[in-house]
């Protein structure tokens, strides 16, 4: 377990006014462990969540809560700043719980759609429907879903990344990201129905 201990030199004002980056930066410069903590304090509960989300298990989302942020706080020099700092540590989450439910094999992940790189029009007209759900719906829904199609839906509408951050995390072309978000929304919307009928 990662112990939590406040650096005394950064103040809770200055702690508050440092973005994700500058405080990486001052981790990098300094390797002074309080710096990383601060990132550790913002980030773990949304962490844990998806986690939760993503594994249907507490016990497991803890473990790879705690795993999460050993491999980021190992790897945090590697972290170009191209995209935000919470950008790059969702990919790291997503990738990780993908990896775990793969090795289980409980839930295989479907990839579909990769072979499609044409132009892809997607207008948004599911997104007020999806967003308008109840949230007990959604969730029993998204728990329906493939692994592949649960990230993709979480990053999009949880987390409100944009269609480059998510084409980042993926390594994908941003026609083949519209795609895989267009397929997700319609398995989505087609477990909705099958479960509670019509979207209101």
């Amino acid at each position: 377990m990662i112990v939590n201990l406040l650096n005394p030199i950064v103040t809770h004002s200055s702690k508050k006014m440092m973005g994700d980056e500058e405080v990486v930066e001052q981790y990098l410069l300094t390797m002074n462990i309080h710096y990383f903590n601060l990132l550790y304090e913002r980030y773990t509960d949304k962490i844990y969540a998806k986690c939760v989300t993503m594994l249907k298990s507490e016990v497991k989302a803890e473990d790879a809560t705690q795993e999460i942020f050993i491999k980021v706080l190992l790897n945090l020099s590697r972290f170009s700043g191209k995209s935000k700092f919470s950008t790059w540590l969702y990919s790291i989450t997503y990738n990780y719980c993908i990896d775990e439910i793969r090795k289980e094999a409980k839930d295989p992940v479907v990839l579909l759609d990769e072979k499609s790189d044409a132009d892809i029009t997607d207008e948004g007209s599911t997104d007020h429907e999806i967003l308008e759900m109840n949230i007990f719906r959604l969730r029993e829904v998204l728990d329906l879903l493939n692994a592949e199609d649960r990230r993709i839906l979480l990053m999009k509408y949880q987390d409100e990344l944009s269609i480059k951050e998510i084409c980042e995390i993926f390594s994908k072309s941003e026609s083949a990201i519209k795609m895989k978000i267009l397929r997700a929304k319609e398995r989505f919307l087609k477990f909705y129905s099958q479960n509670y009928g019509v979207v209101a």
